[in-house]
């Protein structure tokens, strides 16, 4: 402050009032101090990961983080299933005899398989898959467990070479080996007794069991005796092993009706016995001749008519052919099981559901003493089921849907093309029937209402299996329910008894409106929907009827609210509720459409889950242990209101972009979460699928506040309303729902733009007032700094960007920096710079990253996350996540300083194609593209104005987050958008840029139509602020008159002066424009149509003018080259100033008649921002390796699936599109 400057570089008011150094002070200090805001959110981030993370530990998740941690404990598996699924197991340390231990083992092994099962039949994996991941429905007639094959895998060949390579002639050496590994133990005993089994009851004549009965003797009493190396020969297993191997195959082989069947059967079986007693056996030939004797028939006087006589019908016995199958995969599934299942969806569900056996949950109740519930679903017309004609529908590529997702999941498909054989072999009799599970396999892979009410559906079957395994017999349990599934009790029992506890409501509200239209897409829906219905009896939909009645001799419209369900006669009526009038033109659509059918739901407790949610049988199962959480007390006694769930995020293979949202939304829904709940205590509700105490919601409230506009994020005042009234809120990690995001570009941001939206008018409302009286200090910070407090934050990040940029455009400008520097006494400027570089790295928003990294080493390992980490930075997570940075920052903004929020369409669609140019502009011109070529002036300036002075480039090292933040902002929805950088598509994208410039608007035309239109829309925000946003935007744009001040003063033609008449004559180039301007407009009007040679004359004399003008400056003035660009950036930024002030004063301009001069301006600058933008993209479209890195790099994640994304976004597609798909 005492340091004096006489040499100011510009004109300088209050040189002689003492505290003008005032400027430097706000302009060093005022970046650091906004820092210093940050700093707790940087803090809490810290906070989060480090003890979000040794919670989530403590809580005993990624005990199971991989199928190989998995096989190593599968043996406790099924103990930690009974005790915490299965009601009448919940003495924990009681010693559990060897009946309870095989009565658990079955009843996991029934709810294991019928989750294999569901699995298999959603194409997660193969027939080969799910035999080997299956249990035996029955094992009572096996003295060991019988683990799943997959765990088993080369546990007979190795112990085969073990026997062949043992030296010692001590048997109990050779046991002890083999049973130093338990599942190779278990493995041995069930092969040798299932394969006497089998012969022994293939064989039909008594003489021939005698001789399988006295070769099991022998084996028997050898290994008693310890005496089996001495009379069996090692070195011939493996003979009899490649025999049995051939045996199995035949047996499993469909030629029950062939005659060779049974001749082939018969030389196998004859072959082995041979060997053993020949081969194997040392005294075999003792036994044969015995057989004999014993025998007493002439017909067997020769080995060669032994076993031929066979039962082949025992074959074709379902127990049997299990028994076939099982062995042959235990003889001969070797390394390749170790890698079963490959699906990594399938992969992920089995370790997850092991996992969550071992974590802390309620002890199950039983199905009769559980909490009834229902499950609320809103609608509004997204897709239910794709149509036929949909799956075929190329578009601008030649992709259609169904090519497109074959190459996405090849090995889903070939999955289904085992399941359903029919499709590969292109029967015309079953096309209709292959059409129809074509539709579904293609729909369940989307974000459709048939996806999500075949997952809320498995709780039923969770329900129905439960109700099974409690009421049945110990004998039917182990015995693998042979007849459950065609026991008329059993079902009716288990349907009425899951009727009473579950009840699933989807709120169609427009249900009623398809019914009657004869939109197609209308009717597709309204026939998807009903048959939705008649699959699932249990499925209930509610709709908002809209009927036209007589009211006292007047025709009056009335509202109704509509439940029906699936019958004989289509939809059956079941309720009909008057409305006092159209709920979803009152307040917002979906609140509005969960309000109305609220009413129609059952039960004590209530699941919102969202359209684009999926669900797990394997889940549903657990599901009544959740709900035992609402009985249990927490804090001071208290129960919980809401019970918050994690979900899982499927969208996130397909490309690059769906990867980085799909682990941000992973870390939110459960470290985050994880967070906020304890010890925060500050977890609301966050959208779907948290299960609501549906009692104390509905006598509350309800759970969806619904006002216009202020209410867009509606979820969240869901757990404001719980918390003010006293609720209490719990999250909760053994139980997971699956969720779609999503996955394209412009859809994020769309959802960002919602999201920041919703928190600006968050930061309004009435309820954030109240919350804030009530907690107490700490719980009030923690409540900011989790919701409104990180888009405030965000918004900060980028101010303080911009602060500290016209802070040093203002110390360049003036000369202060420069008199600072040369300075000797002044030594601190320096080390100010030093901490805004240290603070630049984190004002990119790339702290997102640290619960991310954190949660997917606790639950993967932390190798993997170090390998996902660094993956996603080479993907150019950071320029993703920094380009969201500015979303989150101007959405929040603008809705604070005006309001007026709206809902916006995200969109659900598998992936997005290439997005034209001109909606990326039209998406990202004021969000970023704006504040981008602004901040680009800025850091231009400060470059070139302060490059004389400068010894060192420590500014470039404190500016080079800036440049980043630039890159990010201008260059990311291209660098993100599919075929962004293909030529064709360059210049098809240039066209339609050009010619959306060049329309005109009016009513009815779509902003996507006409740049006029889309202007006037982008206006929108003002014309519902009142006087302070005007005024605030009006103060904002003041801030672009500071480059002509401080430039024009640099210019050569201005000789150095320090005059105010030098700023006051550079205005003379403004006020001879705004005339140019008005004669071009008027021109345009009154000559531009019917006069195309005046106009044309007009703009060559106005043209001819300028160069006049311009030849004067430089010949009489001394104007030079580098004046006239510094001329071009310093009158740059003063038109657009008077655009914004213009914009904010429409109506005082309209009634003045400029306001057509302003919007010609505004195109003016369109077209030079477009060029800007557009210029190095076709640079870099004209190297075509640069458009194949693009792609690399957007779809590498699906590249390691055998992806060929150049193929598809090429359109080169084979001819054949329901082939199975070759592996690359």
């Amino acid at each position: 402050m005492d340091l004096h400057v006489d040499d100011y570089q510009f004109h300088e008011f209050f040189l002689e009032v003492k505290t003008h150094n005032i400027g430097v002070v706000i302009a060093i200090w005022s970046p650091i101090v906004l820092v210093y805001f940050m700093d707790a959110q940087i803090w809490y981030a810290i906070f989060s990961t480090l003890f979000g993370g040794i919670y989530g530990a403590f809580r005993y998740l990624g005990e199971i983080q991989t199928l190989e941690m998995l096989r190593s404990r599968f043996e406790s598996v099924p103990i930690a299933f009974c005790q915490r699924l299965v009601p009448y197991h919940h003495n924990r340390k009681r010693p559990l005899d060897e009946a309870t231990e095989r009565k658990n083992i079955a009843i996991f092994s029934l709810v294991w398989n019928k989750f294999i099962l569901s699995m298999r039949m959603q194409d997660l994996i193969n027939n080969r898959d799910r035999d080997l991941l299956l249990v035996p429905s029955s094992s009572s007639d096996v003295s060991v467990v019988q683990w799943p094959p997959f765990l088993l895998a080369s546990k007979i060949p190795i112990a085969l070479d073990m026997a062949k390579d043992f030296k010692k002639k001590d048997d109990a050496d050779l046991l002890k080996n083999i049973a130093a590994d338990e599942y190779m133990h278990s493995a041995v005993i069930e092969c040798y007794e299932t394969l006497r089994d089998i012969i022994y009851n293939l064989l039909e004549d008594e003489a021939d069991k005698i001789i399988v009965r006295k070769i099991c003797y022998e084996v028997e009493i050898s290994i008693q005796q310890q005496r089996f190396l001495a009379n069996f020969r090692m070195s011939r297993l493996r003979a009899l092993s490649n025999r049995l191997d051939k045996f199995l195959g035949i047996l499993r082989s469909d030629m029950e009706g062939d005659v060779t069947y049974r001749s082939k059967i018969i030389n196998v079986l004859q072959d082995i016995m041979q060997i053993i007693t020949q081969d194997v056996m040392v005294n075999g030939s003792e036994i044969i001749g015995r057989a004999h004797l014993n025998g007493g028939n002439a017909q067997y006087d020769t080995k060669e008519q032994r076993f031929e006589k066979i039962n082949i019908g025992l074959i074709q016995q379902k127990m049997w052919r299990e028994k076939i199958n099982r062995l042959y995969f235990l003889l001969t599934v070797k390394e390749s099981a170790i890698n079963v299942p490959p699906n990594p969806e399938a992969r992920r569900r089995i370790t997850f559901f092991a996992n969550s056996l071992f974590m802390n949950m309620p002890c199950a109740p039983k199905v009769r003493d559980m909490l009834s519930f229902s499950v609320l679903t809103p609608y509004y017309k997204e897709d239910v089921l794709f149509s036929y004609e949909e799956l075929h529908k190329e578009n601008e590529d030649g992709i259609s849907i169904l090519f497109y997702l074959q190459r996405i999941y090849p090995d889903e498909w070939d999955n289904f093309l085992e399941r359903v054989p029919s499709v590969a072999t292109k029967n015309k009799n079953d096309e209709p029937q292959n059409n129809e599970e074509i539709r579904k396999w293609v729909s369940y892979r989307g974000q459709t209402l048939s996806r999500t009410v075949r997952g809320m559906m498995y709780y039923r079957q969770a329900l129905e299996l439960q109700y099974c395994l409690e009421f049945s017999e110990d004998s039917a349990i182990l015995g693998g329910f042979p007849d459950f599934e065609d026991d008329p009790k059993y079902i009716q029992q288990a349907q009425a008894l899951a009727n009473m506890k579950f009840t699933y409501v989807v709120s169609c509200q427009l249900y009623g409106a398809q019914k009657k239209s004869f939109d197609a897409r209308d009717r597709n829906c309204y026939l998807n929907i009903l048959n939705l219905m008649l699959t699932y009896p249990s499925l209930r939909v509610a709709y908002i009827d809209e009927t036209e009645e007589m009211v006292n001799g007047r025709s009056q419209k009335l509202y109704y609210s509509v439940l029906v369900k699936g019958s004989e006669k289509l939809d059956e009526e079941i309720y009909r509720i008057k409305l006092p009038g159209p709920p979803t033109a009152i307040g917002e659509g979906k609140p509005e459409n969960q309000n109305h059918a609220i009413i129609f739901t059952r039960g004590e407790a209530l699941q919102t889950i969202d359209m684009n949610q999926d669900n797990y049988f394997e889940e549903a199962y657990k599901m009544r242990n959740v709900l035992e959480e609402f009985l249990k007390s927490h804090r001071n006694e208290r129960k919980p209101s809401i019970l918050g769930l994690r979900e899982n995020i499927f969208t996130g293979s397909v490309s690059s972009l769906a990867w980085f949202m799909s682990n941000q939304e992973t870390s939110f829904v459960t470290i985050g979460q994880r967070i906020l709940a304890n010890p925060l205590r500050v977890r609301f509700h966050y959208g779907h699928p948290d299960i609501f105490d549906r009692i104390f919601h509905v006598t509350r409230g309800g759970i969806s506040k619904a006002s216009k506009i202020i209410n867009l994020s509606e979820d969240i005042f869901a757990g404001f309303n719980s918390t003010l009234r006293g609720g209490y809120v719990t999250h909760h990690e053994y139980i997971q729902v699956g969720k779609g995001r999503d996955v394209g570009m412009n859809h994020i941001s769309a959802l960002e733009a919602k999201v920041a939206n919703g928190n600006g008018e968050l930061t309004l409302s009435r309820d954030v007032y109240r919350l804030g009286h009530r907690f107490d200090f700490y719980r009030m910070l923690s409540f900011y700094f989790t919701t409104v407090g990180f888009y405030f934050s965000s918004m900060v990040t980028v101010l303080t960007v911009y602060v500290f940029l016209y802070g040093r455009l203002y110390m360049v400008m003036s000369g202060l920096e420069e008199e600072i520097l040369e300075n000797a006494t002044i030594h601190h400027s320096k080390a100010l710079e030093e901490a805004l570089a240290i603070q630049s790295v984190f004002q990119l928003g790339l702290l997102l990253v640290l619960p991310m990294v954190m949660e997917i080493g606790l639950e993967k390992g932390f190798r993997t996350a170090l390998g996902d980490f660094i993956i996603m930075q080479l993907q150019l997570a950071f320029v993703f996540f920094t380009f969201h940075l500015g979303t989150k920052a101007h959405y929040f903004g603008r809705t604070i300083l005006h309001g007026g929020s709206k809902y916006r369409a995200t969109g659900r669609g598998f992936v997005v194609f290439h997005v034209k140019f001109g909606d990326n502009y039209r998406l990202y011109s004021r969000s970023h593209f704006v504040k981008g070529l602004e901040l680009i002036i800025l850091l231009v300036l400060y470059e070139v104005y302060g490059e004389s002075y400068r010894s060192s480039s420590l500014h470039m090292f404190i500016t080079v987050s800036m440049w980043f933040l630039v890159g990010s902002w201008l260059l990311a929805p291209f660098v993100f958008n599919p075929s962004g950088f293909d030529w064709q598509k360059t210049l098809d994208d240039w066209t339609d840029w050009k010619m959306w410039m060049g329309n005109r608007g009016g009513i009815g035309i779509h902003p996507n139509k006409s740049w006029e239109s889309w202007w006037e829309e982008e206006q929108e925000h003002l014309k519902f602020t009142n006087i302070r946003g005007r005024l605030l935007e009006i103060i904002l744009a003041f801030r672009f008159f500071v480059y002509q001040y401080g430039i024009v003063y640099h210019l050569d033609i201005a000789n150095h002066s320090k005059s105010i008449l030098v700023y006051g004559l550079s205005w003379l180039v403004m006020l001879t424009a705004v005339p140019v301007l008005k004669i071009v407009t008027v021109g345009r009007r009154r000559f531009g149509a019917d006069f195309q040679l005046m106009f044309r004359i007009l703009k060559a004399f106005l043209f001819l003018g300028f160069l006049s003008v311009m030849t004067v400056l430089f010949v009489v003035r001394g104007l030079t080259i580098s004046d006239l660009f510094a001329a071009v950036l310093a009158f740059l930024p003063t038109g657009w100033a008077i655009l914004l002030i213009g914009q904010a004063l429409r109506p005082m301009l309209e009634c003045l008649y400029f306001w057509d001069e302003i919007k010609e301006l505004a195109r003016a600058y369109e077209y030079i921002m477009g060029l800007i933008l557009f210029m190095p993209l076709a640079i870099l479209s004209w190297f075509p390796f640069v458009s194949g890195f693009q792609t690399r790099l957007l779809f590498s994640q699906a590249f390691s699936r055998g992806l060929h994304i150049s193929m598809i976004l090429a359109g080169r597609k084979e001819e054949d599109n329901i082939s199975p798909i070759k592996h690359a």
